[in-house]
């Protein structure tokens, strides 16, 4: 698929199933994350990639930490916060791995590693496969960073679930430029 193209009909893609990418896709997905834009080229970033039974094992994770969050919960909800790592057949982790630079403050590598994660999640779209970027509590409680191995100076930016799409890919919805740019012109 062209890069334009990619850019401007990427759709986040949220029912998907097997098979998830192949060894040589997950190379092209690795290779268009490390393009990310860095300043300083200090590669602020890492990723950890789960699949087959290491989902089950990350809904057990989700299950406990929510159950040590809200004690009176439902069995309902723990069986929700089990079964959300199960809603792809991969889950990539991609994780802002910060450092002290005088001349690049943690912001910009923590923004670094969020343009790395949106490179990995327009090169699977152009690769025909579906993407959906998460995040909410789970990737944001302590526990949880810690028990994916994230060390102090490590923030979890979010989890792409990803998979072949189940359903069609629709048509992003039409935005319009103007909205969102204008010239500056000092007085």
């Amino acid at each position: 698929m062209d890069a334009l193209v990619a850019l401007h009909q990427r759709v986040s893609i949220t029912k998907l199933m097997e098979p998830a990418p192949d060894k040589a896709q997950l190379d092209q997905l690795f290779k268009a994350a490390l393009r990310a834009a860095d300043h300083g080229n200090m590669r602020p970033w890492r990723f950890l990639v789960i699949e087959k039974g290491g989902l089950v094992k990350l809904g057990a994770l989700f299950a406990r930490v929510a159950q040590a969050n809200k004690p009176e919960i439902t069995e309902p909800e723990l069986e929700r916060f089990k079964s959300m790592p199960l809603r792809a057949p991969m889950i990539i982790a991609c994780i802002a791995k910060t450092q002290d630079n005088p001349k690049v403050p943690l912001i910009e590598q923590i923004i670094a590693a969020g343009a790395a994660t949106q490179n990995l999640i327009t090169a699977a779209f152009a690769l025909g496969l579906g993407a959906v970027w998460r995040t909410g509590d789970m990737a944001y409680d302590p526990q949880i960073k810690t028990a994916l191995g994230l060390a102090t100076n490590e923030e979890l930016v979010g989890y792409v679930y990803i998979g072949t799409p189940s359903i069609p890919v629709h048509l992003p919805r039409e935005q319009k430029p103007e909205d969102f740019f204008s010239y500056w012109s000092p007085e």
